[in-house]
């Protein structure tokens, strides 16, 4: 099993800045993804940005050029630095883990959440 808890949410004003932090834990494998994803209330989750074990990122959108993802292996850890916060970036945020080793297909692991609010 893997443990992820994320840290880091909180309240912030339009333009503002935040670090988001999942710390993973557990039976952790070296092949991985690890991504955000988030949900607003009344919409569906939706996946934000990735990394992987080799440092390849991908974001949605509409988070490109504000949103950043890395990840330090050494510490099992994944952040996303968000700047230029929109009152549309409000959401629950989700740290998720992919993981697999050369003989076993990916299993997926999901933290439980860090809320965001961003407004004046």
């Amino acid at each position: 099993q893997v443990q992820l808890v994320e840290s880091g949410g909180g309240l912030v004003q339009p333009g503002g800045s935040l670090r988001l932090s999942c710390a993973a834990s557990g039976n952790i494998f070296s092949i991985y993804r690890m991504s955000w994803y988030r949900q607003a209330p009344g919409k569906q989750r939706e996946w934000v940005a990735t990394v992987t074990n080799s440092g390849s990122t991908n974001y949605i959108d509409s988070v490109k050029g504000r949103f950043t993802i890395s990840r330090d292996n050494a510490k099992n850890m994944v952040y996303l630095q968000m700047n230029s916060l929109k009152p549309e970036d409000t959401a629950l945020y989700y740290c998720n883990r992919q993981q697999r080793t050369p003989l076993t297909d990916w299993r997926d692991y999901w933290g439980q959440g860090t809320q965001v609010t961003v407004s004046s």
